[in-house]
């Protein structure tokens, strides 16, 4: 992966202005708080976010990817 950092611009903290990668494509989306069985475990924002973000690391690994492969 190759980060793109314009000249003269100020680095990001957390994130990147652009990246430039070869290989397999994996699209995730339409994740929300419920298991895969389709439920809901709480109607707590922050627990339903961590579900979520549970749920793409689960179709990630279906590809035989991981979070740190996120571009």
């Amino acid at each position: 992966m190759d980060f793109l950092q314009p000249p003269g611009w100020v680095r990001p903290r957390g994130y990147a202005n652009g990246v430039a990668a070869q290989g397999r494509t994996v699209c995730v989306s339409g994740m929300i708080g419920w298991d895969g069985q389709g439920l809901f475990h709480t109607d707590d924002f922050a627990g339903q976010v961590r579900q979520a973000l549970e749920n793409v690391v689960a179709v990630l690994a279906e590809a035989g990817a991981r979070p740190e492969h996120i571009v």
